[in-house]
């Protein structure tokens, strides 16, 4: 039995936290969706169609923050060290303005283990989506290898193993 039959994640599609996130679902078996902005736009250009993300109404990047944050039991923020700026502060914010649990997880000065700390966060809130932001790429370099190693070490695969019989 799966330990964590059900989850799906969720982020907005940007490079850096948001894309590792949905790479590890879509390579790992897990459901993923969520928001992108209008035309979807993300640094690197336009988001490829492999990902399965709905647009918002306009190209702001706030609205589909929002709205990844309202559609989800709960958020993890992931950053380089113990600051947030931009999306990453937006979507903390957003998280506290709607009442959603949130968990931040950094690179360097978090708990040693963030894949258990992750893990226990899920189990303790009860969620069965799980919103997934931090920087984009350009801005934390290396953020997106720690998002999927963090989220791989919490929930590993979700892939049906094949037995030879």
């Amino acid at each position: 039995m799966r330990k964590f039959a059900g989850i799906k994640f969720v982020s907005g599609g940007q490079t850096g936290a948001d894309r590792a996130a949905l790479d590890f679902a879509i390579a790992n078996g897990w459901p993923h969706g969520g928001w992108c902005p209008a035309g979807r736009l993300a640094e690197d250009g336009v988001i490829d169609w492999h990902y399965q993300l709905k647009e918002t109404r306009t190209a702001k990047y706030e609205e589909r923050t929002e709205l990844n944050v309202r559609d989800s039991d709960a958020t993890v923020i992931f950053s380089v060290d113990s600051r947030l700026y931009g999306g990453s502060l937006l979507t903390l914010e957003m998280a506290k303005r709607h009442g959603k649990p949130y968990l931040h997880l950094q690179m360097r000065g978090g708990p040693k283990d963030p894949a258990g700390a992750l893990k226990e966060f899920v189990r303790a809130n009860n969620v069965r989506v799980l919103n997934v932001a931090g920087p984009r790429a350009s801005q934390a370099p290396g953020i997106g290898k720690f998002v999927y190693d963090v989220l791989l070490g919490a929930f590993g695969s979700n892939k049906i193993k094949k037995t030879g019989r």
